[in-house]
């Protein structure tokens, strides 16, 4: 029986003190693939836990990234996005917190992970963060965004990205400009990646996310998050596997 333990996992950074979760089958003593997940702009949440705590029970280690430091828990959208925002607008900063995350993933003791086996998926802004990793260049097998945005100051960064790209759209979201979607693409094949772009029709914002309850901009839907995880898992059994 699955036994999905949550730890926290603390760290500094430039001074600052960030607190990750990691999240695993504690019956489970060997090595598993590690995933570095980037939660919504709400950051390390309960919401973020449940998701992470769900993802494990497949067969991973997830780690939650810390992306605003310890002392940072947004309690509703103001405060998210005030923490968001610099680092949206900040991108080497934004990948320098997920690359620490990264190697947190890689160095913490509470679970065994196969480092040869890593990928990043991330929610919203969150997907924003893990493309931003992929482009870095760290060896990560996977990347995924769900209803993320998909723009980026240098598009020949994409040259560094090592594994396969995945990205789970909304059709219907109002908060990715149409644009974003031909220039991702172009810049993808210009860089000679493995991605897939799914377009979820009616989707909206936020489709993961249980709590999201703004009809035509912020919204679960249930169908649709399955769907997205499922496309999800299924990269991730394909490249761990190959």
């Amino acid at each position: 029986m699955s036994q999905v333990t949550v730890r926290s996992v603390t760290y500094q950074l430039d001074g600052q003190t960030y607190e990750s979760r990691v999240a695993f089958d504690a019956s489970h003593t060997g090595p598993r693939p590690g995933l570095l997940m980037a939660p919504n702009w709400m950051g390390v949440s309960a919401g973020a836990e449940k998701i992470a705590q769900d993802v494990a029970a497949k067969g991973y280690v997830v780690l939650i990234a810390d992306i605003y430091g310890q002392a940072i828990r947004p309690q509703d959208n103001d405060q998210a996005g005030a923490a968001m925002m610099p680092l949206k607008n900040d991108r080497a900063l934004l990948r320098k917190r997920m690359q620490a995350a990264f190697e947190q993933l890689q160095a913490q003791t509470e679970a065994n992970v196969d480092t040869t086996r890593l990928a990043t998926f991330g929610f919203c802004f969150g997907g924003c963060c893990a493309l931003e990793l992929a482009r870095s260049g760290v060896p990560v097998k996977a990347a995924v965004s769900f209803h993320g945005t998909l723009d980026t100051p240098n598009v020949n960064d994409a040259k560094h990205i090592k594994g396969s790209v995945l990205v789970l759209h909304g059709a219907a979201d109002p908060f990715v400009p149409k644009e974003q979607l031909p220039a991702f693409e172009a810049e993808m094949d210009a860089a000679g990646v493995d991605w897939q772009l799914l377009s979820y029709g009616g989707a909206v914002h936020s489709f993961t996310d249980t709590h999201a309850n703004l009809p035509g901009k912020m919204m679960y839907d249930a169908k649709t998050a399955a769907r997205a995880f499922k496309s999800m898992h299924n990269l991730l059994e394909e490249v761990f596997s190959a």
